[in-house]
């Protein structure tokens, strides 16, 4: 195993022997979010464009991290925008778990393209099966996008939308259904605020958190204000936000690596 694999999984290691016996046994899928971003908190370039913003060493890592989880979920945004394969490619072959996660896109209206590379790869046998989560209600193109998808190779859930966004919690319910254990979310924008909000709004006493670890990968760069950001639930007052506990920081290559948990309050 290389040097680079064994500083990436020393890091992940640590940071996920963290994680409580009560999390270990509990009944909901455990997630972990995790994003690459500019020093100025920018995520994409200019209207979602996909930009580098992990050096070799934090790409690896990543990678990792995906074998250490059920599924990969991220939103149609990202699906169109960068068409990720979301497997664990980077990993030298010889050291590469045989286990691949499960690909899952967030897709209200289904509009992911059957050429993506999610699909490509689950008909080639490179990949697993895609699911798609996708809105319970009914519109006019539905009928025959889910037809096409499915006869590409996917598999479909419907959920209820809350504000116009696919229901998190109910996502996170069908994923522990289906035996999904632990969710690694990637993004984009509007996936990561959605968790962030919806982790915001469950951490009530004693309940648990929809997130339980957030990994951010920093790398040394400014992208500008024409860059898309994210933000943290929209709480007016310190106070209302989740409770972090620091985990780990570690340095990839050129990038800076942080790792927190989100706490129960007590």
């Amino acid at each position: 195993m290389s040097l680079l694999s064994d500083s990436a999984l020393d890091f992940l290691r640590s940071v996920f022997s963290s994680r409580s016996k009560e999390d270990a046994e509990t009944d909901r899928t455990l997630v972990t979010l995790t994003f690459a971003q500019s020093l100025d908190a920018k995520i994409a370039g200019k209207g979602g464009r996909q930009l580098l913003l992990s050096c070799p060493e934090s790409m690896l890592m990543t990678h990792w991290m995906r074998s250490m989880h059920d599924a990969i979920l991220v939103g149609i945004g990202t699906a169109l925008n960068d068409n990720p394969q979301l497997n664990t490619r980077l990993i030298p072959e010889a050291s590469r778990p045989s286990k691949l996660p499960r690909p899952i896109v967030l897709d209200a209206h289904l509009r992911l393209p059957i050429d993506c590379k999610l699909l490509s790869n689950f008909r080639q046998g490179v990949g697993l099966q895609p699911w798609i989560f996708c809105s319970s209600s009914n519109f006019p193109e539905m009928s025959s996008r889910r037809s096409t998808l499915l006869e590409a190779g996917a598999v479909i859930f419907d959920v209820p939308c809350e504000d116009g966004f696919l229901s998190i919690p109910q996502v996170l319910v069908e994923l522990y259904i289906q035996g999904i254990k632990s969710l690694m979310v990637e993004g984009g924008a509007t996936i990561i605020n959605s968790f962030l909000k919806c982790s915001q709004q469950s951490d009530g006493f004693g309940a648990p958190p929809v997130i339980d670890t957030i990994i951010i990968t920093t790398a040394p760069m400014f992208v500008g204000d024409g860059g898309v950001g994210y933000e943290v639930g929209g709480s007016k007052q310190a106070e209302e936000a989740p409770a972090l506990q620091p985990v780990q920081t570690a340095l990839m290559g050129i990038d800076t690596v942080a790792a927190v948990r989100i706490l129960r309050r007590q």
